[in-house]
């Protein structure tokens, strides 16, 4: 079993920047790919970014060349890096570690977090 605690949200203005950390304990996380997904009220989850064991990385279109994910297996962590921040990236974030057939498929991880809150202000 793995456990995923996110943070590093809050409120930023637009424009502004914020790191998400996604810290693991037990299992072999450093052999699962982890996966950022965000949920607006109302909305789906969706999915954000993505990141193999091998470091290979994989963005939804609307984050590209704002968002960076990285890991650092020594310290079992899995980061997001939000730059240019929008209003519309609101949203409760997640991260989600497994064994991901399609990375952007929400039901292809087994392993999730609470949540962390990002609320950009215009």
């Amino acid at each position: 079993q793995v456990q995923l605690v996110e943070s590093g949200g809050g409120l930023v203005q637009a424009g502004g920047s914020l790191r998400l950390s996604c810290a693991a304990s037990g299992g072999t996380f450093s052999a699962y790919a982890v996966g950022w997904f965000r949920q607006a009220p109302g909305k789906e989850r969706e999915f954000v970014a993505y990141i193999n064991s091998r470091a290979f990385t994989y963005y939804m279109e609307s984050v590209k060349g704002r968002f960076t994910i990285s890991r650092d297996s020594a310290k079992n962590t899995v980061y997001l890096q939000m730059n240019s921040l929008k209003p519309e990236d609101t949203a409760l974030y997640y991260c989600a570690a497994g064994s991901p057939t399609v990375p952007s498929r929400v039901s292809d991880y087994v392993f999730w977090g609470q949540g962390t809150q990002v609320t950009v202000s215009s």
